[in-house]
């Protein structure tokens, strides 16, 4: 077998192989010849067929599966031998197949970056420490008892926090932007869900009031080419109603499981509830200050195309099927451009996180595996069987996603071990708050 290799970019390699014709006719005749025994042909009892007969009628079959084997074998063989590692498969051209002509092709693949890590003691990185405050609570009893207010009809004007049901209709220079007019739409003043300005102009309506006003649609409205533009709308109040807390108490205590109606045991689940979510926070935040620091600091690592492809990909995919869900449209050329910057970070942090567990050693921890499976189970009615889920043959990947997500915490330890870390104070609220900034692995 002969090779020969070209380097085509910094990660890209072509390499053309060579294969003589009588390697091909070996393989070919050891396979036919196993052929006799099992083939059976008009006129001959089996185990008597002619190679030749053999040979004419299945040669060409077995030609075929021959070359193909051969030229995954030798590529394999090829690579070995050369000391290289293929990101991925490789994209073959045949260019000689034929009986007599041996085999030639050619293989075009991606090969691993080869980098030095920036010095992991030399990072910079912050740890995110949080306490949960008796003010943290009551907040949270707070919207726990918002999330099961009544509402009660209201003659009083419209205040900020009272829901309002409207009939609406909206237009921009002659053209209609509400397919006609909105009949019994609910509205809650103050929660920022419309147009900059539209809840506020209801403030201080009267049920059976009209009102028209305008407003200007923001650059950043994601309404298209309505940015910047104004429109004018034409509001009836229909209904206002104002909202009533339950009172924390022993009825209100029992709606959420609690038979005996214990306020103090609730408060104090709640509180439970709350530093786990803290202590979830706030190593989230950690590893996107770790993450973050990596990126940075090895910003220069080449990247293979084929892995920022794939994971640009995954990422369309899952961004199409989310607005296919809400029934919205969905520009697949505008998600590549957003998304290419989140590709290339992921796939990098995947090589950097590769090998600082590659060349410190890092072993799996199965019992973190375990741990961190049973704390995920306890968002469940039955925990115990989504443990036993996750392990059942049947669910490998799943098993295998979380062990993956274990080893790179493992390495984000290592990181923050070795590290110069600043721990950094911060509120619940701060914390928690939902943030554009998620991980970005």
């Amino acid at each position: 077998m002969q090779v020969s290799i070209e380097t085509t970019s910094e990660l890209s390699r072509k390499m053309t192989v060579q294969v003589p014709e009588q390697k091909i006719q070996e393989q070919v005749q050891q396979r036919l010849k196993s052929m006799v025994g099992s083939v059976k042909l008009n006129g001959f009892r089996p185990g008597k067929t002619p190679q030749s007969l053999l040979q004419k009628k299945y040669g060409k079959g077995v030609r075929q599966e021959v070359v193909a084997e051969l030229i995954t074998s030798s590529f394999n063989e090829a690579v070995r031998d050369e000391k290289l590692r293929p990101v991925a498969g490789p994209l073959i051209t045949p260019e000689a197949t034929a009986e007599g002509e041996g085999l030639r092709y050619v293989a075009d693949f991606e090969v691993m970056p080869e980098f030095v890590l920036y010095p992991l003691e030399l990072l910079e990185v912050d740890r995110f420490v949080s306490e949960v405050t008796e003010q943290d609570l009551d907040d949270m009893l707070l919207q726990l008892r918002e999330q099961r207010r009544t509402w009660h009809p209201s003659d009083d004007p419209a205040a900020l926090g009272d829901r309002l049901t409207i009939h609406f209709s909206g237009e921009s220079e002659g053209e209609n932007l509400t397919n006609g007019k909105v009949l019994n739409y609910s509205i809650v003043l103050g929660s920022k869900q419309q147009l900059p300005g539209f809840e506020e102009e209801l403030i201080g309506s009267l049920v059976g009031s009209y009102k028209t006003f305008t407003l200007e649609f923001p650059q950043d409205s994601g309404l298209g080419n309505l940015g910047g533009k104004s429109g004018q709308f034409s509001v009836e109040v229909i209904r206002v109603e104002q909202s009533v807390l339950p009172e924390l108490d022993d009825v209100f205590v029992q709606t959420f499981g609690i038979k005996n109606g214990d306020v103090d045991a609730f408060r104090a689940d709640i509180l439970s509830s709350m530093e786990r979510e803290k202590n979830r926070a706030a190593n989230l935040k950690t590893k996107n200050s770790v993450m973050d620091a990596l990126f940075l600091r090895n910003e220069a690592l080449s990247l293979p195309t084929v892995l920022v492809n794939e994971e640009l990909k995954s990422l369309i995919n899952s961004a199409k099927g989310e607005a296919e869900k809400r029934k919205q449209t969905f520009d697949e050329s505008a998600a590549k451009q957003v998304f290419v910057p989140l590709a290339r970070r992921r796939v990098a942090l995947g090589l950097l996180i590769g090998r600082i567990v590659e060349i410190n050693y890092i072993a799996l921890d199965n019992g973190r595996v375990r741990r961190t499976i049973e704390e995920l189970a306890l968002s469940f009615e039955n925990p115990e069987e989504v443990v036993d889920w996750y392990y059942a043959n049947s669910n490998r990947n799943e098993l295998e996603r979380v062990q993956s997500m274990v080893l790179e915490d493992q390495a984000v330890d290592l990181i923050l071990e070795t590290a110069k870390v600043s721990e950094k104070q911060i509120s619940f609220k701060e914390l928690t708050m939902p943030s554009p900034q998620a991980v970005q692995r």
